[in-house]
C-alpha cells in the first residue's frame, strides 16, 4: 500500500508562488505516473497536472498551463508542483495521486492512491 503525504501549502498573495511536495512511501513510486488534483469548496475535484514515471511526459489543465510545473525526483520518492503567478481562483485543497499507467491522467477515478491534501489559499 502506497502512502502519499502532501506538504507546502499555505496562504499567498495573488501573483505569488508556492511549491507543493508529495512524498510517497513504497517501492512502486518510481514506476508510477503521478497526478495533482484540486478541489475548491462546493466544486468537484479537478485535474491540475500529471507526469509519467520517467518524467518524460507531462500534461496540464488549460487553467494552469504556463503557470504550474510538475516534476519528480524518483530517488527521493517525491513529486512536486511549482505554482507561479497564483490567482485567487487557484484556492483549493491540492491532492497528489498515483496510478500505474500514464493514461487517462485527467480522470480521478483511474488513480489508485491519494494523499490527504494540502490547503492553498490565494488572497487578492
Amino acid at each position: 500500500q502506497v502512502q502519499l503525504v502532501e506538504s507546502g501549502g499555505g496562504l499567498v498573495q495573488a501573483g505569488g508562488s508556492l511549491r507543493l511536495s508529495c512524498a510517497a512511501s513504497g517501492r512502486t513510486f518510481s514506476r508510477s505516473a503521478m497526478g495533482w488534483f484540486r478541489q475548491a469548496p462546493g466544486k468537484e475535484r479537478e485535474f491540475v497536472a500529471a507526469i509519467a514515471w520517467s518524467g518524460s511526459a507531462t500534461h496540464y489543465a488549460d487553467s494552469v498551463k504556463g503557470r504550474f510545473t510538475i516534476s519528480r525526483d524518483n530517488a527521493k520518492n517525491t513529486v512536486y508542483l511549482q505554482m507561479t503567478s497564483l490567482k485567487p481562483e487557484d484556492t483549493a485543497i491540492y491532492y497528489c495521486a498515483l496510478k500505474s499507467q500514464y493514461a487517462a491522467v485527467a480522470t480521478p477515478t483511474t488513480y489508485a492512491s491519494w494523499g490527504q491534501g494540502t490547503q492553498v489559499t490565494v488572497s487578492s
